[in-house]
């Protein structure tokens, strides 16, 4: 049913057994990543979408475990029928490197002492977490992900993505986030580090097998939470109300709404974090700066990046404002990438990005639904307009396509070959393509709209275009079920009158 959630999930587990080389240079392995999945893949596998979680998140981005009493982080955003709907999208939500939920990290076992690393496990930055992602997207056998989103942490490996493999990704949603940490957020980063730190219990990280250092986590939770709320939203939710008190204590026990509720954060976050593991990523976002430290230019970072991209900012957001989405956007267009701005109005602050889905799901679903011909199209089969009707048969059968475009030695356009086309050909025993192909060929451009495309199909009554240049020359393919799976049947298509795709 739509609107609903997925259901029950389980948390899945894949092992790299090898090593990856580090941002500092060592190198480290084997690494098990926690992750989930939602949705189908569809044959052509061309419809996963990568969620990135925030500092604190896990790969429990949606759905049910047997027992919660709560969904997933971002259950508002995944399912059927929602903004990343499973119907048509297989969306994926893995934990990163350094985390105590699920993948490799400082409360994890060093296989070399049957220990926890501890502060042996290497400092990660966000170029690191998503080398491994890379891993596990490998593992899944996708060669391009149709999309990559998250917020503020998950913001910087949706930017890191784009980056690091602009092969892989279609398009970039990067929300609440920067293209490099600024001296603020690094402050603030610093001082959580210092509360946990500071904790006699913190024990130089080695505390396992004893108790944690509660106390500095909690306090660290708290200078956090601080920092997703506005000033605003604190105002709206607590003003100057008292806790369960009628008048001031003169004391330094709690007096307001507000302390009562940062204590709870802290003391509620202890029980599923580990201390450790708060380091460690807190550092992964002080490096982030995908200009190397000034040693290029952010628009020399984007130079090879091919995704689209899609830039969120929060209204209210101070930690990560607004100037900081926007200069992502400048850098972008600088290099003639396709890239759009749009700001959440919210008061929730930065933590908007998890409690506005409403504003986000109509962002994101406009933003998805204006896909052209060229950012679906894939690799088919090119046959030669000379070749036996016996060897374009075994192509086909190979291939798994049951449209092959027909190509000059110049490599134009000269007609398509059908499955239905070769199976007359066998019956009628001709032996080239040249009496069986179709010549008037209706074919797509790169840049055209996919409403477009879906009339031209409907029109003639055909499941697949060959989609070419200018010049004739063959690009690629658009098919019928591809299109359905990634954009969907129940809405048009922005600029496509008449449509109901």
């Amino acid at each position: 049913m739509k609107g609903e959630s997925v259901g029950l999930v389980e948390t899945k587990k894949y092992t790299y057994s090898g090593e990856i080389e580090l941002e500092s240079g060592k190198k480290f392995g084997p690494i098990d990543i926690a992750y989930e999945t939602y949705g189908d893949l569809n044959d052509k596998r061309s419809n996963a979408i990568l969620i990135c979680h925030a500092l604190s998140g896990d790969a429990h981005a949606a759905g049910w475990h047997e027992g919660d009493g709560k969904p997933g982080w971002w259950d508002d955003m995944i399912g059927p029928g929602k903004t990343f709907d499973t119907d048509k999208y297989f969306v994926i939500c893995s934990n990163v490197l350094g985390s105590c939920k699920g993948t490799t990290g400082p409360a994890s076992i060093n296989p070399e002492t049957g220990e926890p690393y501890g502060l042996d496990f290497p400092v990660v930055t966000v170029s690191d977490m998503v080398k491994v992602q890379k891993k596990l997207i490998d593992h899944l056998d996708i060669d391009q992900l149709l999309a990559v989103t998250g917020g503020s942490l998950g913001g910087m490996q949706a930017l890191q993505w784009a980056v690091s493999y602009p092969d892989s990704v279609r398009f970039s949603i990067p929300i609440a986030t920067a293209a490099r940490s600024s001296p603020q957020q690094i402050a603030f980063n610093e001082v959580r580090r210092r509360a946990v730190m500071s904790d006699p219990k913190w024990n130089e990280g080695e505390y396992y097998g004893d108790e944690p250092p509660k106390d500095g986590l909690s306090l660290a939770r708290m200078i956090g939470h601080i920092t997703f709320l506005s000033d605003e939203s604190m105002r709206q939710k607590f003003g100057r109300k008292l806790s369960d008190k009628e008048d001031y204590s003169f004391d330094f026990s709690t007096d307001f709404k507000v302390e009562s509720y940062l204590h709870y954060k802290g003391g509620t976050f202890v029980e599923r974090f580990d201390a450790n593991s708060y380091l460690y990523i807190t550092r992964a976002i002080d490096y982030f700066d995908l200009t190397n430290g000034g040693e290029r230019s952010l628009r020399e970072a984007f130079e090879d990046v091919k995704s689209k991209f899609l830039v969120i900012a929060i209204s209210s957001d101070w930690l990560y404002p607004p100037y900081q989405s926007k200069e992502i956007v400048r850098a972008l267009e600088s290099n003639d990438i396709d890239a759009a701005y749009s700001e959440i109005k919210s008061s929730y602050g930065h933590d908007a990005f998890l409690l506005e889905p409403g504003q986000l799901n109509h962002i994101v679903r406009d933003f998805l639904s204006q896909v052209s011909v060229g950012d679906i199209q894939i690799d088919v089969p090119i046959i030669g307009k000379d070749t036996p009707i016996e060897k374009a048969s075994e192509v086909m059968i190979e291939s798994e396509f049951t449209h092959l475009p027909v190509s000059s030695e110049k490599g134009k356009l000269v007609g398509l070959i059908t499955a239905w086309d070769i199976a007359k050909a066998v019956a009628e025993d001709l032996d080239s393509l040249k009496g069986a192909m179709t010549k008037e060929v209706v074919t797509a451009s790169p840049d055209e709209s996919i409403g477009s495309v879906t009339r031209k199909m409907r029109k003639h009554n055909i499941s697949a275009l060959p989609v070419t240049d200018e010049a004739d020359k063959i690009l690629g393919i658009v098919t019928s079920d591809i299109i359905s799976q990634l954009v969907g049947r129940e809405r048009p298509v922005p600029g496509a009158a008449g449509s109901e795709l």
